[in-house]
């Protein structure tokens, strides 16, 4: 009578030696995951910052008219207006052309990395070219420039990137004053994330 009773109750114990067992190594296995995940970030978190480093001596001449840092693990490079085109024009200055090679030749070395190249406009409307409407299409057609003085003069992949306008709809400061537009006409280099390693990561 008593091993009749006995027997569920070392049943339920042995169930729950399991369940616990079971949930330590669920836990620790989260714990692995977080940590690699961890590693991984800050993995990334280094390698962007080189290429900052990287960058900035390339371009160290041009300090006022090129901006690079790194917000939320993304690495941008903006290049004021002045020093890539003249006022209302899409063609890219010889003097540019020197700047741009310095910027490839960093990305270069990042055989991995793809980009996108931004045009980004002031709000004053734009009637500087019978062939372009607005400020939006000045912007996409100062982004293909660059990108195909990238790929045709510099060697870069065109695959690795993507040409895109955003107009005056983005701006940094606001465009009351002329500091506030000049520091909107810009064009943005984005070093676009990997989505697809962090996606295999998870």
């Amino acid at each position: 009578h008593r091993d009749l009773h006995s027997f569920p109750t070392r049943r339920s114990s042995d169930l729950q030696a399991e369940s616990i067992r079971k949930s330590l190594e669920n836990i620790g296995a989260k714990d692995a995951y977080i940590r690699d995940l961890q590693a991984a970030m800050a993995h990334k978190d280094s390698l962007n910052m080189a290429l900052v480093m990287n960058l900035k001596g390339a371009v160290s001449g041009n300090d006022s008219d090129i901006n690079i840092k790194v917000e939320k693990g993304v690495v941008f490079i903006d290049i004021s207006d002045k020093l890539l085109f003249k006022s209302g024009r899409y063609e890219v200055t010889k003097g540019a052309k020197e700047v741009l090679g310095k910027v490839a030749a960093i990305l270069k070395n990042q055989p991995d990395v793809e980009f996108m190249v931004e045009g980004n406009t002031d709000n004053k409307v734009y009637r500087g070219h019978p062939d372009l409407v607005d400020n939006w299409d000045l912007s996409c057609k100062r982004a293909t420039s660059v990108v195909r003085i990238l790929a045709k003069t510099y060697g870069i992949p065109p695959a690795k990137m993507t040409a895109a306008g955003r107009g005056e709809f983005v701006p940094l400061m606001g465009n009351d004053t002329n500091e506030g537009r000049a520091a909107n006409r810009r064009t943005r280099i984005v070093i676009l994330p990997q989505l697809d390693q962090f996606f295999n990561l998870l």
